[in-house]
């Protein structure tokens, strides 16, 4: 492969972007801003967002993949093109890059298709498509061809999947649409109910990623945020603190730890006994959550790891892939 190629995950929170031989390249937010008259892409990633709440009429914020689903391959095509310009415009200098785009365990064929159908059109040669937890198993280094087996549980934006994997294959996978929007969500009628004070979700996001904690025992840290008195109708100011965030998003974490549970229940007993050696993996964007490996080891009984930069293992996996074509047509989705 030409180190022109690219590997992309399609997060539900946060769109990353790989190029052989350099790393990752491109971070963004999982966010366009579509301008509904002209019916075009006018902005994504952090310039989008930062327009979330605060768009005329005729402006719609809109996120390409929700719940672990594509909601929209038109979008999809005008984000893989705009990553392509980005890359080229960096000096990277590519014609007819080869693409390996990690993809939501939850979508469809039609949706898989109309992915590879993109990438066609916007100028790959040739475009795989893998499932994003494979991919983040890669991208963790575990050596998924072994007959050893591995637990990974990717925790994003709007899913949780939790796979046990074996010979270069899921044995037991779920998905759940449980995961760090569910969080933010939670955040916000928290407050409402608690402190009868109003935020938008953006802010809950800010809160969770800034102060918030999946355990008791992490530090409790302080943050003040703007918002509306509910009681007064009136913009005002609070103090919130990383208790009130457990507090808020403790049902998700509980949500998520049964789920596990359930699904370490169904393990075959010769993988249950790799799994209690190996220990859990976990990647995706909540596993920053301070306390999260903590609470879950606890709650399991299974040592769990969180690798470094887990909220791009899954980009690094794509990495991976574009250095091993034989590994990729081995795990790649049809």
């Amino acid at each position: 492969m030409a180190k022109s190629d690219l590997g992309i995950d399609l997060g539900t929170a946060t769109f990353v972007v790989y190029q052989r031989g350099k790393g990752i390249i491109i971070e963004e937010p999982s966010v366009v801003a579509i301008d509904k008259n002209k019916k075009n892409m006018i902005a994504i990633g952090r310039e989008a967002k930062e327009m979330m709440g605060k768009t005329p009429q005729q402006i719609q914020i809109v996120r390409p993949v929700q719940d672990g689903v594509i909601t929209d391959p038109n979008i999809i095509e005008e984000i893989l093109r705009f990553f392509i310009k980005k890359a080229k415009s960096q000096g990277l200098g590519m014609y007819k890059p080869r693409l390996i785009i990690g993809i939501p365990a939850l979508t469809t064929d039609v949706e898989r298709r109309a992915v590879k159908e993109a990438g066609s059109r916007v100028g790959a040669s040739k475009v795989y498509l893998i499932s994003e937890p494979l991919a983040a198993a890669i991208g963790s280094g575990i050596d998924i061809t072994e007959p050893n087996g591995n637990i990974v549980i990717d925790i994003g934006g709007g899913t949780t999947d939790i796979a046990v994997l074996s010979l270069g294959g899921c044995v037991i996978s779920e998905t759940i649409k449980t995961a760090g929007e569910a969080m933010d969500m939670e955040i916000v009628k928290y407050i409402k109910r608690r402190y009868k004070f109003n935020i938008g979700e953006a802010t809950a996001e800010k809160l969770k990623i800034d102060i918030g904690k999946a355990h008791p025992s992490e530090e409790n840290l302080e943050m003040e945020v703007k918002g509306q008195n509910l009681k007064t109708g009136l913009p005002a100011s609070l103090v919130l603190t990383s208790e009130d965030i457990f507090n808020a998003i403790r049902p998700v974490l509980n949500e998520i730890i049964n789920k596990i549970k359930n699904i370490l229940e169904k393990t075959p007993p010769e993988l249950a006994a790799d799994i209690m050696k190996n220990g859990i993996i976990v990647v995706g964007g909540i596993a920053r959550l301070r306390g999260l490996g903590k609470l879950i080891s606890e709650q399991t009984g299974v040592r769990t790891y969180i690798p470094e930069d887990p909220h791009l293992t899954c980009a690094k996996g794509t990495g991976i892939l574009l250095e091993n074509v034989e590994l990729l047509n081995k795990v790649q989705v049809n």
